[in-house]
């Protein structure tokens, strides 16, 4: 009931268009509150966009047009260790890491990049149909979110689209799926304007749990209606779970639910 509430809030008059599932989508899959581990500086300037962790950093993608770059970042400090820009001036989105390169996509001109990892030298580039929002990837493929509830699996080679994942919530749709990360076999994503990410289960699209991030985005306290939850980031080599938001000051070391294996 409350995620729809905030749904309203946010959108206003366009809440009926804007969201497509409803209180019932909710009641089944339970809620789990994030609880903070450790605390870690983030640039509050970042419109963060894509995040993922690889190789002892943060690598990290941010928006708006004209300002978005790709950059990899120290955990510690927050610091920028080398940067890059997005061309033409788009709107950067996910970004996500597969062997020795970095595939980058933007929001709405279907253009997407192909870097050098982890030197970020721009290497291609690419085109798809429809938006581009969030990336992340399995062992097989890269998983693109767009905005709506199907979740897109491409190709790692030729960044077609092989197949199509569309998530519910107690058989209703969700919609607005964005950051991406692949934690232990599913798929997390932050749900845009809302604070809560969806754990998916990655054969059958259902959502088997929600992670509430609202103690965080208390003590983060900023009152833009853009500083919202976006930004996972899971460390294979420790497991450790991060999260961010566009505009916070903090990155968020958070505990990990209990998986079944």
């Amino acid at each position: 009931m409350r995620l729809l509430l905030v749904c309203i809030a946010s959108f206003s008059g366009l809440a009926m268009t804007a969201c497509l599932f409803a209180p019932a989508g909710l009641a089944s899959p339970p809620v789990e509150p994030a609880q903070i581990i450790a605390r870690f500086p983030h640039d509050p300037s970042a419109f963060t966009e894509g995040l993922f962790y690889r190789d002892g950093a943060l690598f990290e993608s941010t928006g708006l047009s004209g300002r978005s770059v790709i950059r990899r970042v120290s955990l510690e400090t927050g610091k920028t260790l080398a940067q890059a820009t997005v061309p033409d001036g788009h709107f950067g989105e996910g970004i996500v890491d597969w062997q020795d390169r970095l595939i980058s996509v933007t929001w709405r001109s279907g253009s997407g990049y192909i870097w050098s990892f982890p030197s970020l030298t721009l290497r291609g580039r690419f085109h798809y149909t429809g938006e581009g929002w969030g990336l992340t990837h399995d062992d097989k493929t890269l998983i693109l979110s767009d905005g709506t509830p199907c979740l897109k699996h491409l190709d790692p080679v030729s960044l077609h689209v092989i197949r199509k994942l569309c998530v519910t919530a107690d058989g209703i749709p969700v919609n607005r799926l964005n950051e991406l990360e692949y934690i232990h076999g599913e798929i997390w994503a932050n749900i845009w304007m809302t604070p809560e990410i969806a754990r998916i289960d990655p054969e059958t699209g259902q959502v088997k749990s929600w992670v509430d991030l609202t103690n965080l985005e208390e003590e983060v306290g900023l009152d833009d209606p853009d500083a919202v939850p976006n930004g996972i980031a899971y460390d294979h080599e420790n497991d450790r779970l991060f999260v961010t938001g566009k505009y916070w000051l903090t990155l968020y070391q958070i505990k990990l639910p209990p998986y079944k294996h």
